[in-house]
């Protein structure tokens, strides 16, 4: 019997899916019922969750097969042509937070960027360019805090060397070593600046043994690493570090083609009134022009307006060049390849295609694999945190939502993100998130004092922040508080009954010896005869010889006044066991 093939493109609906194995939809949706998931005739299933129910069926003779999608901009390495020309290389600088990356850049692209950095930390990708010996280098600075993991690793990807910043004084750190990765991952040539070499406490030596023991080996000590010695504030080896990165370039021997279509990635995307879609751009082959058209994802624009980072307009950018443009019809994805293509009809095609593909790919709509074990495996006892997330840049959303998503709640806590979008919080967003329980969280970006007062009356909270660990730190909050407590009992004593003196249906008057800690007013009481706890109590006050005290310890002798929820008849010989016992919520 031959093997029938049924190809997915990303997803197939309920009805496509019963047409190929030749069943009726009636049947296909009555096992997706069974397995935990109430399915509609056009309801969406990923190929994961497809073979899944396949398998669940038992259908044999039937194979699922993946099918790419010809319409995407490839992201596979374009071959040079032999036509192709030398061009700048791109230089991603990364390492610890505080460290110095953007007071490096300040140094040499003589800015002052730090201190409008919300607590010191680069917070989006920032791509400059420097001439140094008639020689042009590209830099990207990307973001130091671990919540930006997302966009530095983008960063990474688009870069042939990967300058590590290290502090002489602090040493390897988690983001160090995280960058290193990054960078070994991107297949990008590494040189190490080891920074602040001018502060006391600044260890040369021990910071190239550090970094050797995490693969990175010293070129004086026979690795293959260059490593340089810099003060970024006081503008030291910085002539040797650029010529280090050029000298690297060379022995790469970059190249890219410019009589080609333009290609390149979107680098960062926001709003800007009076302009629409603001976007960043890295340019990677051809000559991009204005008026040129470019698609981008699912968006394209006729490239309106083109600036370099110091804001000076450019009729044209070259491969390595970092531009801003504006004309995007909406904001592509942070991540974005784009391509020129000959004119708008040709760019609204290829966008429709390629938002076509992208919806059909989307599982954002449809019955993932993920959610079809979760179901089947009755495992979903978990709480819905809802947020809604708006920033003042694609690349932000994209990087808290991601951030969002690494927070380990061990399966207890659902996220669900509601919604995001860039700019202020609007009206609709406090709609969207009105009666879910939804917290709006803003990330550099405002809130219209209309908007606020809206929110209050619905009962909608929104938080912003400028920086990202600080949004991070109040969702893990919400998140702890959805949490079930935990019933945390801690022994305080024991207490043999030597008399009973009066016992009524709430309260018991007795007295005994305390046989181990102490019995003090507050604590609770366990009531055991023999080996069967018979009920509990409340200790409401301690007396010793007819007086009132705080507490009776080990050896002493006298009476407790307890409180029952219901008459428990207590016995001379039965033994009480004192604790204190408390909810503890967790934390994340």
């Amino acid at each position: 019997m031959q093997e029938k093939v049924i190809q997915i493109t990303g997803s197939i609906t309920v009805d496509e899916l019963a047409n190929a194995l030749g069943l009726s939809v009636t049947t296909l949706i009555g096992q997706l019922f069974k397995e935990g998931i109430v399915a509609t005739i056009n309801q969406r299933l990923d190929f994961d969750t497809a073979s899944i129910i396949i398998d669940e069926l038992g259908i044999e003779g039937v194979r699922l097969e993946k099918k790419n999608s010809s319409t995407q901009i490839s992201h596979e390495q374009r071959e040079l042509s032999d036509h192709a020309v030398e061009r700048p290389p791109v230089v991603a600088v990364m390492g610890h937070v505080d460290h110095g990356k953007t007071t490096l850049l300040d140094t040499l692209l003589h800015k002052k960027t730090v201190e409008g950095e919300a607590g010191g930390i680069t917070q989006h990708i920032s791509a400059y360019q420097l001439k140094y010996n008639d020689r042009l280098i590209t830099f990207l600075d990307t973001p130091g805090h671990e919540a930006f993991a997302a966009i530095r690793q983008h960063g990474a990807m688009l870069t042939d060397i990967v300058v590590i910043v290290v502090a002489a004084d602090d040493g390897v750190k988690p983001q160090t070593i995280e960058a290193i990765k990054f960078a070994q991952g991107a297949n990008a040539k590494i040189i190490v600046a080891i920074n602040k070499i001018d502060r006391e406490g600044a260890d040369v030596p021990r910071t190239m043994a550090d970094l050797a023991q995490h693969g990175l080996q010293p070129e004086e000590w026979g690795g293959d690493i260059t490593m340089v010695p810099i003060s970024a504030k006081q503008n030291q080896n910085l002539d040797k570090l650029l010529d280090m990165i050029l000298l690297t370039a060379d022995l790469e021997e970059l190249k890219a083609d410019v009589d080609i279509p333009s290609e390149g990635l979107v680098i960062e995307s926001h709003m800007e009134t009076g302009k629409g879609s603001v976007v960043n751009l890295l340019v990677t082959g051809g000559e991009l022009k204005t008026g040129e058209f470019i698609v981008a994802g699912n968006t394209y624009a006729k490239v309106r307006t083109m600036v370099d980072f110091r804001g000076k307009p450019k009729g044209k950018a070259l491969p390595s060049t970092p531009v801003t443009v504006t004309g995007f019809k909406e904001l592509p994805n942070f991540g974005d390849r784009f391509i020129e293509v000959a004119d708008e009809k040709a760019a609204r095609k290829m966008a429709l295609l390629n938002a076509n593909a992208s919806a059909d790919a989307s599982a954002s709509a449809n019955v993932t694999s993920t959610d079809l074990l979760r179901m089947m495996t009755k495992a979903d006892n978990s709480k819905v945190f809802n947020v809604l997330i708006k920033g003042d840049v694609l690349g932000s959303v994209t990087s808290v939502v991601d951030s969002l998503k690494m927070i380990d709640t061990g399966g207890e806590i659902t996220l669900n993100i509601v919604a995001t979008g860039v700019g202020d919080v609007t009206e609709n967003d406090v709609y969207m998130a009105t009666g879910e329980n939804t917290v709006i969280y803003g990330f550099n970006v405002g809130v219209p004092i209309n908007i606020s007062k809206m929110a209050a009356r619905d009962n909608v909270p929104i938080r912003c922040y400028k920086v990202i660990y600080e949004l991070l730190d109040d969702a893990k909050k919400e998140m702890s508080k959805l949490l079930d407590a935990e019933i945390v009992e801690t022994p305080v004593g024991k207490m043999k009954i030597k008399g009973v003196f009066r016992t009524e249906r709430t309260a018991i008057i007795a007295g005994g010896e305390v046989t181990e800690g102490k019995c003090e007013p507050g604590v609770l009481a366990r009531i055991i005869r023999g080996k069967e706890i018979i009920g509990e109590a409340k200790v409401e006050s301690v007396q010793k010889e007819k007086m009132g005290v705080s507490e009776l310890i080990s050896g002493e002798i006298g009476g407790l006044a307890l409180s029952t929820e219901h008459k428990i008849q207590l016995e001379i010989g039965d033994k009480l066991e004192f604790f204190t016992r408390e909810e503890k919520r967790k934390e994340l």
